[in-house]
């Protein structure tokens, strides 16, 4: 999504502003600059505008078109899939510009650049679980977007924002997931009730909480604390009866070695 370019009037009056002086207008290599940028854009010659836009910032940082063809450069580095920097320049652009009527879009961008750089379309083929990777970039998206939804509730990108951090909020459940169930296999039990517990309060609308009570009751009975994980498993059966984990009333264990649990 490109952010919204330099109306055709506000190119006009520059351009008549220039002539009506018997000098030279001083910034005609800009305009030039600037109008093959927009051309590359317009085209999908993304890689030329992201060195045009680039040339603009570095030799014009204070120029008519500066704000502007920084945000374009935010856009034109995440469509050549450079996403480390296209979220520093929506970094920088939300630092030097605070006030900026499209600032807005700067956020977007740079949670969109993190949800792109966690490969997501891939998780859509069933190719991979994006849980099992590194879940650094889908925080930094997660962030991204809560801080763009709570700062601007009402802005054009905030509905897509609150879709993605459904999505996100739900990947990094089933990361914790991922670490709760690894503590088990290494018999690290107590570290593995805390990440369930981890899940259920801080995810508490996602799917994963009902795994997290599995989590949990896998997690005490490997403590020996049958007595907490029967309150744990009632809550299960009362949220999710038909867990996998589940035959009924009776829990099976998947890595801890105990008897099943009934209540």
């Amino acid at each position: 999504m490109r952010a919204l370019p330099l109306t055709a009037l506000a190119l006009a009056s520059t351009l008549l502003a220039g002539c009506a002086s018997n000098e030279p207008a001083p910034d005609l290599q800009e305009q030039d600059l600037y109008r093959q940028a927009q051309v590359s854009l317009d085209t999908s010659r993304f890689n030329s505008a992201v060195q045009q836009l680039e040339a603009l910032d570095t030799r014009f940082p204070f120029g008519s078109y500066a704000e502007q063809s920084q945000l374009e450069l935010i856009y034109a580095y995440y469509q050549v899939d450079n996403w480390e920097a296209a979220r520093a320049a929506a970094s920088r652009f939300i630092r030097l510009h605070p006030d900026h009527p499209q600032v807005d879009y700067a956020y977007y961008m740079r949670g969109l650049a993190a949800y792109s750089a966690g490969r997501f379309s891939l998780e859509s083929l069933d190719l991979i679980d994006i849980s099992k990777r590194d879940l650094g970039a889908t925080r930094d998206a997660y962030v991204d977007f809560g801080e763009l939804v709570r700062r601007f509730p009402n802005s054009t990108y905030a509905a897509d924002s609150r879709q993605r951090i459904i999505y996100l909020r739900n990947v990094l459940a089933r990361g914790e997931l991922q670490t709760a169930d690894f503590y088990l296999r290494k018999q690290a039990y107590l570290a593995a009730v805390k990440r369930g517990e981890w899940v259920i309060e801080h995810y508490p609308n996602t799917p994963a909480t009902r795994d997290a009570l599995a989590v949990m009751v896998e997690g005490y009975l490997g403590l020996g604390l049958r007595d907490r994980a029967s309150e744990t498993l009632k809550v299960l059966i009362q949220n999710d009866p038909d867990n996998e984990r589940l035959d009924g009333r009776t829990f099976e264990p998947r890595y801890v070695k105990a008897d099943d649990l009934t209540v």
